[in-house]
């Protein structure tokens, strides 16, 4: 078992009975009655909180479903996922929350907690806050347009005022599209060579290092989505030093892939922001192991078939994560070295719950939510196999070592 809040590290027995942790040992002889899973050589923690997902409910079905999207989590090793509101309609009222929660406790058994993100403005349209005590209320956990920026700097000031009597953070898709336009790729020699037309790191800079101001002014909880750029880093580390109110998180493909991939123009290489240069996967693994990047969350963006089976800059942004994020996080971050087990823990599990306020424990008396690994199982990533409705992920055929083995929650154990 490996609980980082305790700093424990250790070979334990732990018994559960009506999915509350009963005893937590060095051995257990249990009755006969209970049943016995042997996990040997596999690591127990705190439940995986995957912070930035999108399940497509309601409006792109099609894309993905509340079912078939909490069970990809489940075997994903997550058991929870915050939804972006980039829905139809938006999240942008209390009935959407509302209804999202249900279709969440509905679907496989409500192994999984569905947490709603809020709409920060009506309809996502940047113009007119969305009715934030009410949101909140229905159990929206944090406040964002995801897929668009607040460009308003007035608007954008309001939402963090108004999240901030709430106690919920703002998260924001760190984008000036001014700058970015018809952008397709990151803005750099291998779009030049490619003739595609780039996204410029500056685009996403430029949006927090105004956000982060407008942060400190009113004094509101901001959190950067899909941190990609070695500029970005730097700007989140340095406001961390004066403001403990920024937190951050990075998608496994902004740490794994660099924009040499797009050479292949594979459309499951195209993404919002970018894939980013070499250069910037270093700064962000640094910035993974400084503690600057705070969650390691997949930004899963289900795409059909048909709607990827096309050209390049015709293609829509977004690959699928969760069933490859740990896996890619172990393979490229604890095996290679940038991580220790605990710190891979702290940013799936710790620090997502911590920022939305969903906070847990490994302890007795406890409710059992815990997430099963194996860190040293190689496996092959098969997108054909995955519970996901869609299948769009660049990491198809590529072999990782270290993958979820199962995960527990709401007295429901689901091992794979």
């Amino acid at each position: 078992m490996i609980e980082p809040l305790s700093q424990v590290d250790s070979k334990v027995d732990i018994l559960v009975k009506d999915g509350i942790v009963e005893s937590i040992r060095p051995s257990i002889n249990p009755k006969d009655e209970y049943r016995v899973v042997g996990l040997k050589d596999k690591i127990i923690c705190s439940g995986f909180m995957d912070m930035h997902v999108h399940l497509r409910e309601p409006g792109f079905e099609h894309k993905e479903t509340i079912e078939t999207g909490t069970l990809s989590a489940a075997f994903g090793g997550f058991t929870a996922v915050c939804c972006m509101p980039n829905t139809n309609p938006a999240i942008d009222d209390e009935s959407i929350a509302l209804f999202v929660q249900s279709q969440g406790k509905k679907a496989n058994g409500g192994i999984v907690d569905v947490y709603p993100i809020g709409a920060v403005t009506k309809r996502r349209e940047g113009k007119e806050l969305a009715p934030i005590a009410e949101l909140v209320q229905a159990g929206a956990v944090g406040l964002s347009d995801d897929g668009l920026p607040v460009a308003d700097a007035e608007v954008m000031r309001r939402v963090f005022e108004y999240a901030g009597m709430f106690g919920v953070p703002v998260i924001q898709h760190c984008e000036e599209t001014s700058l970015s336009k018809h952008g397709v790729m990151n803005e750099g020699l291998v779009s030049t060579s490619l003739g595609l037309p780039g996204i410029p790191s500056i685009a996403e800079e430029v949006m927090i290092a105004r956000d982060m101001m407008l942060s400190e002014y009113t004094t509101g909880r901001y959190h950067v989505a899909h941190i990609s750029t070695a500029g970005s880093v730097e700007l989140v580390r340095t406001a961390k030093k004066r403001n403990n109110r920024v937190t951050c998180e990075v998608t496994p493909h902004h740490f794994t892939l660099d924009d040499e991939a797009v050479r292949s123009f594979n459309t499951n290489t195209k993404m919002n922001p970018p894939l980013r240069t070499h250069k910037d996967v270093e700064a962000i693994r640094e910035g993974l192991r400084d503690g600057t990047i705070d969650v390691i969350a997949t930004d899963h963006a289900p795409h059909s078939l048909d709607e990827k089976e096309v050209d390049f800059i015709q293609a829509p942004f977004g690959i699928i994560g969760l069933e490859s994020a740990v896996g890619l996080a172990l393979t490229e971050l604890v095996h290679t070295g940038f991580l220790s087990l605990p710190q891979l823990i702290e940013k799936f599990s710790v620090n997502p719950r911590r920022i939305v306020g969903k906070e847990i424990s490994i302890e007795e008396g406890a409710e059992a939510n815990f997430t099963f690994i194996d860190p040293k199982a190689e496996w092959k990533v098969d997108v054909a196999s995955f519970k996901s409705k869609s299948k769009n992920s660049p990491f198809d055929g590529r072999t990782l070592k270290g993958k979820p083995v199962g995960i527990m929650n709401h007295g429901q154990l689901l091992l794979y």
